[in-house]
């Protein structure tokens, strides 16, 4: 083990995994199937001799998740839909060796803590991704994060489990990742502004007042990144800078007064940090998630890739850099995010569990698309009564919980009256 340590931050703080890649780093892949899941395993096909695969975590697309086992034939298999495991079994029967096949959230915990790993990548969406991040520190694990509720919902929790098990955790989105990045080498006390960039989303150049026409298949369609659906709702309400706001609040130990937003349409900046003598430092580069979480990978090496399938970035034909500040009136969650941080305790883990639930109803078409925000600022009005400053493991759970079914009874027990009319014809679409 090397002796390096970080020094600037709360989460960025254990010691690193090698110095040189003498053999293939062993991993562990949570949510296989979806978006982070699927990048990380091509990094892993791409460089066997630096990434192997010995357990996979996946919900319910087992058609995906048999190629993912024929192909990287790892030791110990989970599925979250315990209906669909015969079904896995049979598509790969003629696998050797077999795998061990484990199934529900206990499952994806023993994926998390398995024994052959030094890492693992955590790309399951949502407060289901919290319980086995927990189980992986405890276990010695460090953690590749890619799912923003370990920190936004259990960050009061998991950031003194980590340094008690001294683990790392390091960030796998773009946005976090270029901060980590430039951070390097930063002494301690350096670190004046943190700077996150936003695409924008889908409804960037639309003005405030055409949001009320927006559909699902509009919002689901992202510009400049390839993501899951969730994520790019979020990004269109912006809803995913917020949380990345009070997520840098964690990783990074800076005051929300000094974090801030700025529009950059192109996605080539990917975030900055101001220093205390008042430079600024970014990252660069095309939008391409594998970056971000090769990076959490390997660090602190760099890999070599390919100029074919990792294009290098050419500022002729990237043209022009534009920022500009983000309008509070098209993107109400900026305010909401920095509110509830500054609350702090469980009111982070309440916003981002009713924007998840929000979000997915507005999928459904039960709600509008200015719902979303108007729900997440109702149901965090709502626990101020109940807010815990410092949560155990068990509250966070609870009022993660206890915000989903908020949302879901305001809407379908009629307490909360959608702005904006659901028409049949779209919700047969």
């Amino acid at each position: 083990m090397c002796s390096v340590f970080l020094t600037t931050g709360l989460a960025l703080h254990a010691a690193c995994r090698c110095c040189t890649f003498l053999q293939a780093q062993p991993f562990s892949v949570l949510g296989s199937t979806g978006s982070i899941g699927t990048q990380t395993l091509d990094i892993i096909a791409e460089h066997p001799d630096k990434f192997s695969l010995e357990a996979l975590s996946a919900g319910s697309n087992v058609e995906l998740l048999a190629q993912q086992v024929r192909q990287f034939k790892p030791k110990l298999v989970a599925i979250r839909d315990a209906s669909k495991v015969q079904q896995l079994q049979e598509l790969i029967k003629d696998v050797s060796p077999q795998p061990e096949i484990l199934i529900g959230d206990e499952g994806a915990v023993e994926v998390a803590r398995h024994p052959d790993i030094e890492a693992v990548v955590t790309g399951i969406v949502g407060c289901a991704g919290l319980l086995p991040t927990v189980a992986a520190i405890k276990a010695g694990k460090d953690i590749c994060l890619a799912n923003k509720e370990t920190l936004i919902a259990g960050g009061p929790f998991v950031l003194p489990l980590a340094q008690q098990h001294n683990v790392r955790i390091l960030p796998a989105d773009s946005e976090h990742s270029a901060i980590f990045q430039v951070m390097q080498g930063l002494p301690e006390g350096g670190l004046r502004r943190i700077i996150l960039t936003a695409s924008g989303g889908a409804f960037r150049d639309w003005p405030v007042e055409k949001l009320s026409e927006v559909t699902v298949e509009q919002a689901i369609t992202h510009p400049n990144w390839s993501m899951g659906k969730k994520i790019t709702i979020d990004s269109a309400t912006l809803m995913n800078k917020g949380l990345e706001v009070i997520e840098a609040h964690y990783l990074y130990g800076v005051d929300y007064d000094n974090i801030e937003i700025v529009i950059h349409p192109q996605s080539i900046v990917h975030s900055m940090i101001e220093t205390a003598d008042s430079s600024v430092l970014a990252q660069l580069g095309w939008p391409d998630m594998r970056l971000p979480i090769m990076y959490t990978m390997s660090w602190p090496e760099r890999v070599n890739t390919s100029e074919v399938t990792w294009p290098r970035l050419d500022f002729s034909k990237a043209s022009s850099l534009t920022f500009k500040q983000p309008d509070h009136a098209k993107y109400p969650s900026m305010n909401v995010a920095y509110a509830a941080g500054r609350a702090g305790g469980t009111m982070t883990g309440v916003l981002s569990a009713a924007n998840e639930q929000s979000v997915q109803m507005f999928i459904d078409h039960q709600i509008g698309y200015l719902d979303i925000m108007k729900l997440n600022e109702a149901c965090c009005d709502a626990h101020q009564k109940e807010l815990v400053a410092l949560p155990n493991l068990e509250e966070i759970v609870h009022y993660d919980q206890w915000a989903r079914r908020w949302v879901k009874e305001a809407v379908e027990g009629g307490k909360f009256k959608p702005r904006v009319a659901v028409q049949a014809a779209t919700a047969a679409a």
